[in-house]
């Protein structure tokens, strides 16, 4: 089955708006109950995570039969053409089971390899953020009004706002959290927001200025990524493309000094 880009973008969307309205309802009241860890004790899966991953997993099949999906819950099924879709049910799990804010449904769909659509919905507020390669990124409110995303704002590394986050291991954790303090004297201030997907938009948005992360799964940042960079941000690793060894993420004011104070953090 062939697609556009936007296709692909109006049901991302529709997965997605349909997710966090599921999650919306499904919660209860408190915090939830934990049904599996995996990394370690505090990386954390509840049920919720899982039905909603399924419900995508069942409107991306009706629509798209022939498509694969790779899901942080349920894995990867295989399709039969080149379009896959990139599903994290809900980015943000300890939030979530918490009740604090900072969680989102993030979908995006690549196509050969390459993401060509992708929308990331803040779960508690409603907003939508979304995007299709080479034609901009787009905010909404949840009262439905649009916003083209970009152009990026001027910023100086000193008064630059990092967003950050932090592995489950306990280990990495230590090496990670030193690195964040050296980096916290180059900057203006960091913060710790929990959802990946949410703070690579908070940079599309202008919220942040920057943001920088060790050991982001494809699903983590796929639909972020291509948002951001369709708003003008750039999005590398330390020494090529963006992935699992080091994601950073910026105005291009900041690009390059922030890269280099981030090596000098020991990232």
């Amino acid at each position: 089955m062939t697609a556009s880009a936007e296709s692909l973008a109006d049901l991302a969307r529709s997965c997605a708006r349909a997710a966090a309205e599921f999650i919306r309802a499904q919660r209860p009241e408190g915090r939830v109950d934990v049904a599996a860890t995996k990394s370690s004790a505090t990386d954390v899966v509840t049920e919720i995570d899982r039905q909603t991953e399924d419900l995508i997993r069942t409107m991306i099949g009706a629509a798209r039969p022939d498509d694969a999906v790779m899901g942080e819950e349920g894995g990867s099924s295989a399709g039969s053409n080149d379009v896959v879709w990139i599903v994290d049910p809900i980015d943000g799990t300890v939030n979530f089971v918490h009740g604090l804010p900072g969680y989102s449904v993030s979908i995006a769909a690549a196509v050969g390899g390459v993401v060509q659509a992708a929308c990331v919905v803040d779960v508690v507020s409603g907003e939508e953020f979304s995007a299709v390669r080479g034609q901009g990124a787009m905010q909404t409110t949840a009262a439905g009004v649009r916003v083209t995303l970009g152009p990026p704002p001027t910023v100086t590394l000193d008064k630059a706002l990092v967003g950050t986050g932090f592995l489950y291991r306990e280990e990495i954790r230590a090496k990670q959290g030193a690195a964040v303090a050296r980096l916290l004297g180059m900057v203006a201030d960091v913060r710790r927001i929990g959802s990946a997907a949410m703070d690579l938009c908070n940079v599309a948005s202008g919220r942040l200025d920057a943001y920088v992360e060790e050991g982001l799964k494809p699903w983590d940042l796929a639909a972020g990524q291509l948002i951001a960079e369709e708003s003008g941000i750039i999005v590398t690793g330390l020494d090529g493309p963006p992935g699992e060894r080091l994601a950073i993420a910026s105005v291009p004011a900041i690009a390059d000094e922030l890269r280099a104070a981030v090596r000098t953090a020991g990232f």
